[in-house]
């Protein structure tokens, strides 16, 4: 385990872009249960779309194979975690299967200011945690075909025991009943339709009327016909 001293920001796609900074970065929150799929779909998401950051959460967990520290996860022990949570340095954290996760506060809330929209791939109880504080936040849950499915899908993975995959599985069957806290429903059944749908739901709230830059509004069309008004 990495026990490096804390980072507070990580890129997270090829794709990022600054917009203006008239317009302050949205929060889009995506949860799931373990084995849905959910990685595989933020990444796609942020390498397609512009202006989109992928935060990184920290972790007292072990990496699995193939993972590295500051992709998946900043990877730290459990005292490092600790002396986070007390300099506040954490929009959200809870204790998960027995370890430890957390999203950084300051490069969240940097990138928002800087009209990046953030991302975050947490859990339910961390999702709950956000909604209290960010309740303009787009929440978003996926679900997968069926709890046989996902079964299937986390025993294939063979990197857990039965008895933590019977966890997981009992914790699914807790985490759906949250479904009506989230304001979009994907079912990924369809790798190639889910992103599509996420790609939607992105784009659509971008268009809303109440994320409308004013300030460009106003110089566009306000004051440029009052000036036509004026003009001798």
């Amino acid at each position: 385990m990495n026990t490096a001293t804390t980072t507070t920001g990580a890129a997270a796609g090829p794709r990022q872009e600054p917009q203006s900074p008239e317009r302050r970065g949205l929060l889009f929150i995506i949860s799931a249960p373990s084995g849905t799929g959910k990685t595989t779909l933020c990444k796609q998401l942020v390498a397609v779309l512009p202006n989109l950051w992928h935060s990184i959460s920290y972790t007292t967990r072990q990496p699995r194979p193939g993972e590295e520290h500051g992709r998946e996860y900043f990877f730290i022990d459990e005292p490092l975690f600790q002396g986070m949570i007390e300099r506040n340095e954490f929009v959200e954290y809870a204790k998960v299967y027995g370890n430890w996760y957390g999203t950084p506060r300051k490069a969240l809330q940097d990138k928002m200011e800087q009209g990046i929209d953030v991302l975050l791939e947490i859990d339910v109880q961390g999702a709950m945690q956000v909604k209290k504080k960010f309740q303009d936040g787009v929440y978003i849950f996926i679900l997968p075909p069926s709890m046989e499915t996902l079964r299937v899908r986390l025993q294939g993975r063979a990197s857990d025991a039965p008895d933590e995959i019977a966890r997981r599985l009992q914790k699914v069957k807790e985490e759906v009943w949250h479904f009506r806290e989230y304001y979009y429903i994907v079912r990924n059944d369809d790798l190639a339709r889910s992103q599509r749908e996420l790609e939607s739901i992105v784009l659509a709230e971008r268009l809303k009327t109440k994320r409308l830059d004013m300030h460009w509004f106003e110089q566009s069309f306000i004051l440029e016909k009052e000036s036509r008004t004026d003009a001798p």
